[in-house]
């Protein structure tokens, strides 16, 4: 029933926001398509701007410009989810269980001698310190994260009353409000450019697209097949790289596309391997404790006729059954995770994600920036042949240096190139100053090029062009070709197109360069001229693969990790970086591919294909929920509002300190250097994350299993409780505080080579097979203490069944207590030094202490808590929970029975390692 409530949530829930879509798509289409007067209409909008009453109208009309973004969780969420889980559950059960029969019935029954508070105040400080350091750890965690994430600026400029200027916050914008904008302004709104000067926009966080992109005040001729592309259109959450712009708002909140992406993505993430993992393994071992328990209830009930003494000692079983210190050991391993990670540069917001860091076997990136740096680099300056030219460089040069508009990062990166080449060729040095600059035609969409007039100081003047290779070609007649200036033919210009292509095959951005001596003068000087023109070369440009992408993508190879490229980009671009950074491209697909197939077939492509291209936002979340549902731990790296919706979907959502607010708020892992080795080391960090809570897991659910089998059997034989609640509560205290250094055990090198999921049968199979294991020297210790032990050293060779036999009264009595006492004593202390010492033989696959060692944090621990328990019987406080000082005979028995436990351990461990494959 919730299930289904659930599932119609969720599809009402995607109607909804594809609805909102639609409309946001709709108002888009509306708004580029027509000329400004109507848009002006549609909205209510005027250039003099909104009055407070038509504001207030147009923000009842058209709503509040805030985006749905994820809900924080309160603080009585936070303390729930730190605190409420199965096993405090059971504990607090059993702690009120416990109090009801060790203090309110003794008070009731005017017995103030029986009540103890020892259970109820072991069992509530297990659940205090366990909730309390998770709920520490995670606030900590989460403080760190939120100062990260904000908006790259808070006002904006906006006519209001009649055209007077003023800045408001980015919330109070509404449809309707004439904006200004200028270079570093973030755009708060959906808004059609009314009228704009060299306006360039960066529109990356929503597209992927590394390149500024020009924006124009002229009504689109015909509906685009992505509102991305119109060229009137401004988007929230872009900022302005350089020039100006008025523009009228058309959208605001969560209507604007910023916003439907954004909403999309707000609310529960998925259920993660982590959750599923660890949520399996704990009803394993509760479904064991609703077994055992009622059994050795009724045993001991039935057998020894004390039903209120079975009770205690029931509910002290539950309580060793119960791996109270689970949480606790999680949070420690994951919070130990997240200290490490943060020396790395590496903010953790979700605790739970470390463990999922190192269970990924597909990680899914983004090209731009990931891959790549970000930046744009001139490879090649060539003439029409192909071959190395200066002048072919310094022509660029004049072009880009002595433009006025946006200089973009093509622009950049011919300057840059030039002062580099400075040194090696004396007719690049000092360009800027042997020559003037006279005119020049700006950068547009139509003709894709830039034209500049330059002169030199002897008066000769020339046109430089440079722009799309196409677009160069139909303005050029001429070609300089072999040091001659010649007509460009077919052939020739064949040739070039090859070229061409080969340098877009090689993943190349090129544009072409032209010239032309003694264009029209001054003031006379316009795109007429832009004709009969000397090609004289061409500019091949790459976004350079990072030097450490090879390494890290072959590191996480060996780690067991596949990279998959997820981009907006085009295919040729992507095909190249990958074959830089050393990515096999086995198999391509577009996103225009993705849309033909059905789940069933691109569940199958997706497992032979490595580069996905040209894909929008929708299509990144498809791929990676696909994957996820053929059965991977599927990581995404991304930064832009283009890829939240993917790293929501994903196990393990990683974004960068740079990424776009949207972003952040859906990752996991923030990253404050965007570097692929970091992934690598938190993937290790994951999986010893991984390995040592599951050590805890798989010990003490093995060991708590043998010691019920022990109990049941001494319930069923002994005339008597082989330890007492308080005593066996006590040795589970003292084994849990043994095993709180675990998270900082050393974890096998050859483990950490494969990713590791969370399998909840492998706990069932781990318990039935070693847990038995303990319970046949447990058996040995009954006999050895019942028939010869306690006997010797207490009764004078008379077994406990005789003894009413040969004494009577008050010496009866205190002879049963005696050997009781002693006995007790002999398990308690058996008991912690096979449950202990049985943590080396089960956190390593190795020998222990000889080819695998524990860390000295766990050894040291460890071999306390086992001196602690041996020496409590010879204390007061021993004498206090029952037990007798052992005589040194006992430990001549102890020791070799110690040994051979620890030889049928290590036998039965590689057995099981034999038949399934892994310890761990």
């Amino acid at each position: 029933m919730n299930k289904n409530l659930k599932n119609r949530a969720i599809v009402r829930k995607n109607s909804e926001i594809q609805a909102r879509r639609d409309k946001a798509n709709e108002t888009i289409a509306f708004a580029a398509t027509n000329k400004i007067s109507k848009v002006f209409m549609r909205f209510d909008a005027s250039l003099e701007g909104l009055s407070e009453k038509e504001v207030v109208a147009s923000r009842n009309t058209y709503g509040n410009n805030k985006v749905t973004h994820e809900k924080k969780k309160t603080m009585a969420q936070r303390l729930a989810g730190a605190f409420v889980n199965p096993f405090t559950a059971i504990l607090l059960f059993l702690a009120i269980v416990s109090a009801i029969t060790d203090i309110i019935l003794p008070f009731v029954q005017n017995t103030p001698e029986d009540i103890s508070w020892t259970t109820v105040i072991i069992i509530i400080s297990m659940v205090i310190i366990s909730g309390t350091l998770r709920f520490v750890q995670e606030s900590r965690s989460g403080n760190a994260a939120e100062k990260l994430l904000g908006m790259i600026t808070t006002t904006f400029t906006v006519d209001r009353e009649e055209g007077k200027r003023q800045e408001i916050p980015l919330a109070d914008a509404v449809v309707g409000d004439i904006i200004h904008l200028s270079a570093g302004d973030l755009i708060p709104a959906d808004a059609r450019v009314i009228y704009a000067k060299d306006l360039f926009i960066s529109q990356s966080a929503l597209t992927g697209e590394s390149e500024p992109v020009e924006k124009v005040g002229e009504a689109s001729r015909m509906r685009a097949d992505s509102v991305t592309e119109y060229s009137n259109i401004l988007f929230m959450g872009s900022n302005v790289i350089s020039g100006s712009a008025t523009a009228v708002i058309i959208s605001v909140g969560d209507d604007t596309l910023f916003g439907s992406m954004a909403s999309s993505i707000a609310g529960e993430a998925v259920e993660t391997s982590f959750t599923k993992g660890v949520n399996a393994v704990s009803w394993v071992l509760i479904r064991f404790m609703f077994v055992m328990v009622p059994i050795v209830f009724v045993i001991n009930g039935v057998t020894k006729g004390d039903w209120l003494q079975a009770l205690l000692f029931g509910i002290s079983i539950a309580v060793g059954l119960t791996p109270e210190m689970l949480p606790m050991i999680v949070t420690t391993c994951l919070a130990k995770g997240a200290v490490f990670m943060s020396k790395k540069k590496t903010i953790v917001k979700n605790l739970n994600s470390i463990q999922n860091f190192g269970a990924i076997d597909i990680l899914c990136t983004d090209k731009t920036g990931t891959l790549t740096q970000d930046r744009v680099v001139l490879e090649y300056h060539m003439d029409v042949m192909g071959n190395r030219d200066t002048r072919v460089l310094r022509h660029a040069y004049l072009n880009s240096y002595f433009q006025t508009g946006y200089k973009n990062l093509m622009d950049l990166a011919i300057i840059r190139k030039t002062e580099e080449e400075e040194a090696n060729d004396s007719k690049l040095i000092d360009l800027s100053e042997a020559y003037a600059k006279v005119d020049e035609i700006p950068f547009d969409f139509t003709r894709r090029r830039l034209s500049t007039v330059v002169s030199d100081k002897n008066g000769k003047t020339q046109m430089v062009t440079k722009g799309a290779v196409e677009e160069m070609l139909s303005i050029c007649t001429f070609a300089e070709y072999q040091g001659k200036v010649e007509p460009l033919t077919e052939t020739l210009k064949e040739n070039i197109l090859r070229t061409v292509d080969l340098l877009n095959e090689d993943g190349m951005r090129v544009i072409a360069v032209a010239q032309k001596t003694n264009p029209s003068p001054v003031g006379k000087f316009g795109v007429k001229d832009e004709t009969d023109m000397v090609l004289i070369g061409y500019l091949a440009f790459l976004d350079p693969p990072k030097e450490s992408v090879h390494a890290a993508i072959q590191a996480l190879k060996e780690y067991g990790v596949s990279t998959k490229i997820l981009t907006g980009d085009n295919d040729k671009v992507t095909r190249f970086i990958c074959k830089q950074v050393g990515l096999k491209v086995n198999n391509l697909l577009l996103g225009s591919d993705i849309d033909k197939m059905d789940d069933i077939q691109l569940a199958a492509a997706a497992e032979q294909t490595d580069v996905f291209a040209k894909l929008s936002p929708d299509q990144k979340a498809r791929i990676v929920t696909i994957l996820r549902d053929n059965g991977h731990i599927v990581g995404f790296l991304g930064d832009g509002i283009n890829d939240a919706a993917a790293m929501k979907s994903a196990d393990i959502g990683i974004s960068v300190d740079t990424a776009v607010d949207i972003a952040k708020e859906s990752a996991d892992i923030i990253l404050l250097e965007k570097d692929l080795m970091i992934l690598e080391e938190g993937i290790i960090e994951g999986r010893k994350t991984y390995a040592n809570m599951n050590k805890y897991i798989k010990m003490t659910a093995s060991s708590n299993f043998g010691n019920m089998f022990s109990v049941l059997a001494a319930s069923a034989l002994l005339p008597f409780l082989p330890m007492l609640s308080v005593q066996l509560i006590f040795l589970n205290l003292i084994y849990d505080l043994s095993c709180t250094a675990i998270p900082w055990d050393n974890v096998d090198e050859d483990f950490l080579k494969k990713p590791r999921t969370w399998d909840s049968s492998s706990v069932g199979s781990f318990m039935v097979w070693l847990g038995p294991t303990s319970s046949i020297f447990d058996w040995t210790t009954y006999a050895f203490m019942y028939f010869i032990f306690c006997p010797l050293f207490v009764s004078n060779g008379i077994l406990y069944n005789d003894l009413a036999n040969h004494f009577s009264g008050t010496e009866l009595i205190q002879m049963q207590a005696n050997y009781i006492a002693l006995f007790q004593a002999g398990w308690f202390v058996e008991s912690m030094w096979s449950q202990t010492l049985v943590i080396h033989m089960i956190r390593t696959p190795k020998l222990p202490f000889i080819q695998s060692r524990a860390s000295a944090t766990l050894t040291l621990l460890t071999f306390a808590g086992i001196a602690v328990v041996t020496a409590i019987p010879f204390t007061g406080f021993g004498d206090t929970l029952g037990f007798l000082p052992l005589p040194g005979a006992y430990f001549a028995y102890l020791i070799p029975c110690i040994l051979l436990y620890m030889a049928l351990a290590t036998s039965l461990k590689k057995a099981y390692v034999r038949h399934y494959g892994d310890l761990l």
